[in-house]
């Protein structure tokens, strides 16, 4: 069964989606304990296989996440900065390989490392009114959970220089156009978009899913040409399954599979 381990962040499980849920009033901020939390979390639903998604949001209307809470940083002691990158580093690391799909519902302001956990998840949905930035450098630090890196992949240097070195907010609007969301909806709707996309990761087969996840990461880590054999050879791999079988038999008998993730 998967729980959570801080009040700060909730969980609760939909058919085959864990909803994670940042719960860290006013502004759903990170720290030591829910940073944690998350990261035993992930690792709980890549374990439970009956889990094929994952949807973050943040409780209430106004905020996804504003981040960490700066406070902690206010004494200037290395080894507290020390101890929170690690625990921002372990926490959305984990989230960018969990096993199944995960889908970030941006319902409010995404900042800092709010918007770092929603650049490790796989999918972004967000809402009309969001807005997005990793304002770090306007308080002497950086992005030290994955958004030099995330934010660089997905939108190119000269967004992410916008961003980050400018310290630009972007709209939810802008955030389509440039590629960090894939979606814009209306106010209110982003978890209900979530899910149902959730949903349609429940028909495809958790083992093919897991192996193209792992194959479009790849191409972060190394060049094209290296991974055209991995390819091949996680293709024949899927072999050793049973939904593999179940897929083709199914399609030839004109029905839905019923997967078995393994």
């Amino acid at each position: 069964m998967v729980t959570s381990n801080s009040e700060k962040l909730k969980v609760r499980v939909e058919g085959s989606t864990a909803v994670v849920t940042i719960d860290n009033p006013p502004a759903n901020t990170w720290d030591a304990e829910n940073l944690g939390a998350l990261e035993t979390l992930v690792a709980d639903c890549s374990e439970d296989r009956s889990i094929y998604a994952l949807v973050i949001t943040g409780a209430g209307d106004r905020f996804f996440s504003a981040g960490a809470d700066l406070n902690l940083f206010a004494s200037g002691d290395k080894k507290v900065a020390a101890g929170m990158s690690e625990a921002f580093g372990r926490a959305f690391e984990a989230l960018a390989g969990f096993r199944g799909v995960s889908i970030a519902a941006i319902n409010g302001f995404a900042m800092g490392g709010g918007l770092e956990c929603a650049l490790a998840c796989d999918i972004r949905i967000v809402e009309a009114q969001s807005k997005l930035a990793l304002p770090e450098a306007t308080v002497g630090l950086l992005p030290c959970g994955g958004g030099t890196q995330n934010l660089a992949w997905l939108v190119g240097e000269g967004w992410a220089k916008r961003m980050i070195l400018c310290g630009e907010r972007i709209d939810a609007a802008t955030a389509e156009k440039i590629g960090v969301a894939e979606e814009v909806v209306p106010t209110g709707e982003a978890l209900s978009r979530a899910l149902a996309l959730a949903e349609s990761v429940s028909r495809q087969s958790p083992p093919a899913v897991a192996a193209c996840k792992a194959l479009i990461q790849q191409a972060r880590a190394g060049h094209i040409d290296s991974a055209y054999s991995v390819e091949r050879a996680a293709f024949v791999d899927l072999f050793d399954t049973r939904d593999q079988a179940e897929g083709v038999k199914a399609f030839l008998e004109k029905r839905p599979p019923e997967w078995i993730n393994g």
